[in-house]
């Protein structure tokens, strides 16, 4: 029996969304605000179709080899979003896919970008707010010169900023992150652009308070798929070695 079926993956997508919603209520906020993101690292293609099913339309991948692989197996109405770190001589597979990239964190990065596209690409830019050293993102006090030049590109639309809270056992310990992010979107959009609206932060341990502190999109694997087993993950010949997350 295929793991779609054993697991409930339409009755987890309803949990998320309802979870979502009641704290987005209870921020003062609509839902409709909200975006969930399934991020679908290592699960196989059966299951995001049952998500898809049960409504799901945006989904996120953090190696650009799966993402491949799954844009050219599901329907063209999943929206992508590219949430690993990216190299650059990644970047025309992950343009491929029309993905939104969440994890933009350096200028060569957003130039290779803006090189390669051949459309407008909506990014995020990735804030190391936490500090912590394994983590991708730009720090908070280089934000501001990093915003100005990817607003510079032309064939870059910077449409919000992204982070990565540390994993706690009481998710409480990853508000600071989420309202720290908040606070700097409010500064660079005040300051640079009304364009840069939206907060990717928040995942299936911490996705509620999140929502409370402003998320815009959330991006949740587990609470929609189940454990992870890394042997489904889709491989290839390039996958040693590649450094996304």
């Amino acid at each position: 029996m295929s793991l779609a079926l054993t697991f409930p993956i339409a009755e987890s997508v309803a949990s998320v969304r309802r979870a979502i919603d009641e704290a987005a209520a209870g921020a003062g906020r609509r839902p409709s605000d909200v975006t969930l993101i399934a991020v679908s690292k290592a699960f196989p293609e059966e299951m995001l179709r049952a998500a898809y099913a049960a409504g799901q339309i945006d989904f996120g991948e953090n190696r650009v080899q799966e993402l491949a692989a799954k844009h050219a197996l599901l329907p063209n109405a999943v929206r992508w979003h590219f949430v690993g770190r990216l190299q650059r001589n990644k970047v025309r597979e992950v343009l491929a896919t029309n993905a939104v990239i969440h994890s933009v964190d350096r200028l060569e990065l957003a130039r290779e970008i803006d090189a390669r596209a051949d459309r407008r690409v909506q990014v995020l830019i990735e804030v190391n707010v936490s500090g912590e050293e394994q983590k991708g993102g730009v720090e908070p006090a280089e934000l501001p010169s990093l915003v100005e030049a990817v607003l510079g590109m032309p064939q870059l639309d910077l449409i919000g900023l992204m982070t990565m809270a540390p994993r706690v056992g009481n998710p409480e310990l990853a508000r600071p992150v989420f309202r720290e992010l908040a606070r700097l979107r409010e500064c660079m959009e005040s300051r640079y652009s009304d364009r840069i609206h939206h907060l990717s932060m928040g995942m299936s341990q911490d996705y509620r308070v999140a929502v409370g502190e402003g998320a815009t999109m959330v991006r949740v694997g587990e609470a929609i798929f189940g454990r992870r087993n890394h042997r489904q993950t889709l491989k290839g010949p390039d996958q040693l070695g590649e450094s996304e997350r």
